[in-house]
């Protein structure tokens, strides 16, 4: 019994220490959505709290706030002002950040929406000019 426990607890320590390296080099990937990165996140940190290493809101916090992507930055930033770190939730973290994230993405829809209007509009002037050219030339 004692030998099946020790193995057991080396192979706990094992798999610990593959989390935790997990763990610091977490970075949120260009394009992923808030959501997807919380997921990712809260999923190592649970199964290393499974394995005997409890990080904390505070730990995870920070670590989400230092691992976004840089479109993040001005957000992180007015967090860290606006809030303190040592008492901000994860769920209030993540409902920040998703707040956030909804306006970016409005925004960029309505860039793309603005240069395929564009875009359409020189094309339909630029293809009539071309049709009274050519009507000319008949």
């Amino acid at each position: 019994m004692k030998q099946k426990y020790q193995g057991s607890s080396q192979v706990k320590r094992a798999h610990l220490q593959a989390l935790q390296k997990e763990f610091e080099i977490l970075h949120m990937k260009e394009g992923e959505s808030v959501n997807e990165y919380f997921a990712r996140t809260l999923t190592i940190a649970n199964k290393m709290k499974v394995n005997g290493e409890n990080k904390g809101d505070i730990v995870v916090v920070e670590k989400i706030l230092r691992s976004l992507t840089p479109k993040f930055d001005y957000v992180m930033c007015s967090i860290e002002e606006s809030k303190d770190t040592d008492t901000l939730t994860i769920d209030e973290l993540q409902s920040s950040l998703l707040v956030h994230e909804q306006h970016m993405s409005y925004h960029i829809e309505e860039e793309h929406a603005l240069k395929d209007y564009l875009r359409n509009t020189i094309w339909r002037k630029g293809s009539r000019s071309w049709q009274r050219k050519r009507t000319r030339t008949r």
